[in-house]
């Protein structure tokens, strides 16, 4: 130990030197170098008030000049790493640092001035209409501190609301007892123009889905009147009874006359030639379908999937519907919509325009293998028909095969490892199931998926067939939110046709190795549920600009129903107490997973995610253990980053074992992290985090010692890592470079390396994690 102590001390020097040379250089690079003379860099803006509450976050969007950049909220690196820079703007070192790197901002008056007009224009429309702001401009040789305090005085309530609407039709629409409950208008609001106008965009849809087709928020005003001296106010909202107000003509609520569908509708077509072209026509419950020869798509099909139907009313949520409906039908590359108003009546003809997709693709792939020094190659080819029964069915089916040589056997009945296997899955576009109303079907995107798949393994240890199929039910409503899923059947089968007995005898001691390698049957149904608070469009393009959360849930069961037919028709249990079906044991089991993720959004550039996990399965009955499929895992990526995958846990096991990756693995998962996520330049961002977690078994097991959970002392087995990142964001798709350090570690409770915060060693403490997407 002595002999170690001076390294360990010449590296903590030198981790030392270094952080401070990058201290020095950093402030050795004046931010105000590329100042001019006579203007100030913006250095902070502060935004503060009298009234705690005024959220003075949401004041910032109104804010025309923002300081430079902080990574992390902290350091303004961009402007440092511009500073560095050299003047002669020619030299490439001197370009590339001013690209990546940001220039000063140079402090705008003008823009100060009309930040605080803006400021005030919004307190004052949210019921403050007294608002004043100070404005403070605090220099210090070239750099000026903004700060802006909000005094806002008392707000301004609404104390009375009536309403005018000579319209006897649309006033039975807007106070029917449904709709007006959902008024944002009551008494005691503060006076709001935003709620206000809120208010107006709710009504015009309302309207709007009951036949009002060309209604538009213009028609709804409102009048006010503010009691000086009272911070009250009475308020009334009028609705035009006239769409004219020239010629008086009344608001008119449309029906929806002839529907047409133009199937395989060119793109480079006029509509003109519509008459023309299409001479198959035929009229299908009453919507007219027409196309050039027979239609690529079932009449049923249309009809299904169109909430715009002859002699309704217009409705602008059907027409919504109709396109979303449609959009998911994979034979379709393009749909549109063209409303037509009849001369002198209240009817608007519809014309739906299709355009046919691809209808069949292929593709081939070849790949080679490296096994520690073994090589192979693996090919598989695929083919998708999107329209296989004429409903935009797809079909996708795919062989693949692979092959390796494996060297250093001796008197193996094979001396290479060979796969084959088919896998197809049947899509559609729609429940397949009984008793749902059209209307629910409207307003429901759903799909119904078989799938069926086999593989064969053979290697010199043993020989694996693997059949699986699945029935499932994937959903979601209109508001686009939540995502459900409804694993009808899920079946898997494992045959082992023979297994080595060398390899019985000298490797599968473990309880959970043998367990993985014997015949199992596994038939499960299973329930899961997404809700993302941020909008679809924000999640895949990862643009949301507001606070959001992601709620996930699932919950699986498995064999109670073959265990109830067992019991039901008295079957017999064998030598290990368990039942059969089709001559092999079956599992049984229950499985929940909860998971929450939450996104805040501190600035523009910088955004504090936190996630915590929760899984538990516990197996029952004809089970003794959870399938390896089934069992938890810590470390990696998208867990307590300062663990590679599977190298964490359960409990406190220390592992050792030649076959830890299947010793790591457990019943329950705990998993919390926290990570601060900033922008850096061009499609860089980084991240700061810290993670937390472990996994437990339900029941002790010889080959896990210290794995199992246990109430009085599973908190001092939680692990902790802490580490930083970088990640490459293209928008549609995240690569992602973490670095974690363990922190506690609780495979050496007691000892002085339970705690490698205290005394970290790279080699044995850091673990880096390249990912595709954010780990939550």
């Amino acid at each position: 130990m002595k002999r170690n102590a001076p390294n360990t001390t010449q590296k903590r020097l030198l981790k030392g030197l270094l952080f401070s040379l990058f201290l020095g250089i950093m402030s050795a690079c004046s931010s105000t170098k590329y100042v001019p003379d006579g203007q100030y860099l913006l250095d902070q803006i502060r935004i503060t008030s009298t009234d705690k509450n005024i959220k003075t976050t949401s004041l910032w969007g109104y804010v025309r000049q923002s300081p430079n950049a902080r990574w992390f909220s902290s350091v303004k690196v961009p402007l440092h790493i511009y500073s560095l820079s050299g003047r002669d703007s020619l030299r490439w070192h001197n370009r590339i640092l001013r690209r990546i790197g940001q220039a000063p901002v140079i402090y705008d008056s003008i823009n100060a001035r009309i930040s605080e007009e803006e400021m005030k224009k919004a307190l004052i429309n949210w019921g403050y209409i007294q608002t004043q702001i100070k404005k403070e401009e605090l220099k210090k040789r070239k750099k000026i501190k903004l700060r802006y305090t909000i005094e806002p005085g008392r707000p301004y309530i609404i104390n009375e609301i009536s309403y005018d609407v000579p319209d006897s039709a649309i006033a039975g629409i807007v106070f029917h007892k449904d709709a007006h409950s959902k008024s944002l208008l009551h008494q005691g609001m503060l006076l709001n123009i935003e709620t206000l106008d809120q208010e107006r965009a709710r009504i015009v849809t309302l309207l709007r889905n009951q036949g009002y087709y060309k209604f538009n928020k213009e028609y709804i005003s409102y009048t006010i009147d503010t009691i000086p001296g009272a911070y009250s106010a009475t308020m009334k909202m009028q609705i035009s009874p006239f769409s004219d107000p020239i010629t008086h003509h009344p608001h008119t609520a449309y029906h929806i006359g002839e529907v047409r569908v133009i199937t395989d509708f060119d793109l480079l077509q006029s509509t003109d030639s519509i008459p023309f072209l299409y001479t198959d026509s035929i009229n299908y419950q009453g919507i007219q379908i027409l196309s050039k020869g027979k239609s690529f798509l079932r009449p049923k099909i249309l009809r299904r999937s169109m909430a715009i139907l002859p002699d309704s009313l217009y409705s602008e949520q059907n027409t919504q519907a109709t396109y979303a409906n449609l959009g998911r039908l994979s034979a379709l590359k393009y749909t549109n919509f063209h409303f037509t108003e009849q001369a002198d009546s209240s009817t608007l003809d519809c014309t739906l325009l299709l355009a046919k997709g691809k209808p069949k693709t292929i593709s081939f792939q070849l790949e080679g293998t490296n096994s520690a020094g073994d090589f192979g190659a693996a090919a598989s080819i695929s083919g998708t028909h999107r329209n296989l029964f004429h409903g935009s069915e797809s079909l996708s089916l795919k062989l693949r095969g692979a092959y390796e040589a494996i060297s250093g056997l001796t008197n193996a009945i094979t001396n290479s490892y060979t796969e084959y296997g088919i896998d197809g899955t049947l899509l559609f576009p729609r429940f397949i199931f009984p008793f749902l109303t059209s209307d629910y079907r409207y307003k429901t995107r759903a799909s119904t998926e078989l799938a069926l798949s086999y593989s064969y393994q053979e290697r010199p240890e043993f020989a694996r067939k693997i059949f699986e199929s699945r029935w499932s039910y994937k959903w979601n409503r209109q508001d686009q939110h939540s995502q459900y899923r409804i694993d009808a059947i899920d079946l898997s089968y494992i045959k082992m046709p023979w297994l080595s007995d060398d390899y019985r005898n000298n490797y599968l001691e473990n309880s959970i190795l043998k367990y993985n390698y014997q015949d199992q049957l596994i038939m499960h149904s299973g329930y899961g549920f997404v809700y993302n608070s941020a909008s679809t469009n924000e999640v895949l393009n990862n643009t949301t600009k507001e606070n959001s959360y992601t709620i996930r849930m699932n919950f699986e069961s498995a064999g109670n129903l073959l265990w109830a037919a067992s019991k039901l028709l008295n079957f017999n249990k064998n030598s290990d107490g368990r039942y059969s079906a089709f001559g092999l044991e079956y599992e049984q089991y229950l499985k929940a997973d909860f998971d929450l993720a939450k996104r805040i959004r501190m600035d523009s550039r910088n955004v504090l995610a936190l996630h915590f996990a929760l899984g538990i399965g516990y197996p029952y009955g004809n089970s003794d253990m959870l399938p390896f499929s089934k069992r938890y895992f810590a470390g990696g990526a998208n867990s307590v980053r300062g663990w590679s995958v599977r190298g964490l846990g359960p409990g406190h096991y220390a592992g050792g074992s030649s076959i830890d990756f299947m010793n790591r693995s457990g019943d329950i998962k705990l998993d919390l992290s926290s990570e601060l996520r900033t922008k850096l330049f061009w499609v860089l961002q980084g991240a700061f985090f810290i993670d937390a977690g472990n996994i437990w078994t339900i029941k002790e097991y010889e080959s896990q010692p210290g794995g199992a959970f246990k109430w009085n002392k599973f908190y001092e087995e939680i692990a902790m890592a802490y580490g930083m990142g970088i990640r490459m964001d293209f928008e549609y798709f995240v690569l992602r470079f973490d670095g974690g350090m363990k922190a506690i570690n609780p495979a050496y409770i007691g000892s002085k390396y339970q705690f490698p915060i205290i005394r970290p060693d790279l080699g044995r403490d850091f673990t880096f994690h390249f990912a595709i997407g954010y780990p939550f």
